[in-house]
């Protein structure tokens, strides 16, 4: 049995998303589930009614956690009836055969977990150029096996973000492999460029606190992933920019930036650097405690 879990918040684009994913599960020929657990209080009332064949979870929020994402999942986890869960988020519409596609190499027993694409998000090129096994990967569309889950103790709920990725890691640790699926594809509005800017920020703050509790990972952070390293050091450097703009070298340093840009340049280099600055300005606000 295959159970597809959907968390939510307020998002009235849910709807859409279970019209679409029920759809596909119907197509499937496999016996399937699709279980939402919504943190909205009721406010998405409406919609559980719309969907009579969804497993609703009203979910409240523990005491003292502001953001739910990683309790949200488990709470499906737990009250999904299928050995294998597929996750998805709410605002997701999903291409066609996308479960069929995700699933099959699992069903198959020839993996134990697979991650498809989400498009119409800033880095949308280098989402679609992926290798055939994935180091980390997204909820956004992901497969897994309840014993997969079950290996590794499901997601960490001491995160408000990153548990996905902390997730991933550990399942790769407990020598699982995430096997890509480029042809299982849902699109989803990743909102405004503020939004982007916020998001990027708190993904900052996740990355940093993922490499304090993954410390053996620490030395591919300069070769896997410079911009954890080089963007907090380039803001730090900002102050003397604006205090001593005569100095020479001072007078470069934004041209520091140039090369970023290019290596963006098909992404939009200047959207991608800004974004890149805000998850910088993020990784400096969870080391300074903030």
């Amino acid at each position: 049995m295959i159970s597809v879990v959907v968390i939510s918040k307020d998002e009235r684009a849910l709807d859409a998303t279970l019209t679409a994913v029920a759809a596909q599960l119907a197509e499937l020929g496999t016996p399937g589930e699709l279980v939402v657990v919504d943190a909205s209080a009721g406010r998405l009332a409406d919609i559980a009614a719309r969907h009579p064949g969804v497993r609703w979870l009203d979910f409240t929020r523990p005491a003292g956690v502001r953001v739910s994402i990683p309790h949200q999942r488990n709470a499906g986890v737990r009250a999904a009836r299928g050995d294998v869960v597929v996750f998805t988020d709410a605002g997701c519409l999903p291409a066609d055969k996308w479960l069929a596609r995700l699933v099959e190499p699992v069903l198959d027993g020839a993996e134990a977990v697979t991650a498809g694409v989400a498009t119409g998000g800033l880095y949308e090129r280098d989402v679609l150029r992926r290798p055939d096994y994935l180091d980390e990967c997204p909820t956004i569309n992901l497969a897994f096996t309840r014993a997969a889950f079950d290996a590794v103790g499901g997601f960490d709920e001491r995160f408000e973000y990153g548990s996905d990725v902390d997730f991933s890691w550990r399942l790769i640790d407990a020598g699982h492999r995430i096997r890509s699926v480029p042809d299982a594809v849902v699109t989803h509005d990743w909102g405004d460029g503020r939004r982007q800017l916020k998001r990027s920020f708190a993904y900052g703050k996740a990355r940093s606190r993922l490499y304090r509790k993954h410390r053996a990972r620490r030395g591919r952070l300069l070769t896997a992933e410079p911009m954890v390293v080089v963007y907090p050091v380039f803001l730090l450097g900002l102050p003397v920019l604006l205090l001593a703009p005569w100095l020479p070298w001072v007078l470069a340093y934004p041209l520091l930036l140039a090369v970023p840009a290019w290596r963006a340049r098909g992404n939009g280099p200047a959207r991608v650097v800004v974004d890149h600055l805000a998850y910088g300005a993020g990784v400096l606000a969870d080391l300074a405690g903030r």
